[in-house]
């Protein structure tokens, strides 16, 4: 299997840079959750959120759509809070719409869905924390 590497830390720094819109896979409306507090940080540091998840109509103030492929327009980040298993069924749904970078939280990994879209040209990152990345590359 191929090896999963990230982007290096100035790479990271220049996608946040020039990223305005983040989907944000399996969302969660309850403020305890962590992708509701990573996406409510990087909503306060200036992006656009789009809530993906098919149980809740809305969170941070946003409707939700149900799945990536309801998301209109271009995406620049689509940030993954689904476990590892569900990983490539994401994958799949992401090389079908307009986007430019698939990120998978912190504790996410897996190789048939990072192999998918590397070999498709698409930069990855896995297993980082976005709201992190962004504190550490400002």
């Amino acid at each position: 299997m191929m090896p999963i590497t990230n982007p290096t830390r100035e790479e990271l720094g220049v996608l946040l840079k020039k990223a305005k819109r983040i989907a944000v896979v399996g969302l969660s409306n309850d403020p305890d959750r962590t992708s509701y507090m990573v996406s409510a940080a990087m909503q306060r540091a200036g992006y656009e959120i789009i809530p993906v998840n098919p149980s809740i109509d809305e969170a941070l103030g946003v409707r939700a759509v149900p799945t990536l492929k309801d998301v209109k327009g271009h995406v620049d980040i689509v940030n993954v809070f689904r476990r590892s298993e569900f990983l490539p069924e994401v994958a799949r749904d992401f090389d079908e719409i307009d986007a430019d970078v698939f990120w998978a939280q912190q504790g996410l990994m897996n190789e048939e869905a990072y192999k998918f879209l590397k070999d498709k040209g698409y930069t990855v990152v896995m297993d980082r924390c976005i709201k992190v990345e962004l504190a550490l590359t400002r």
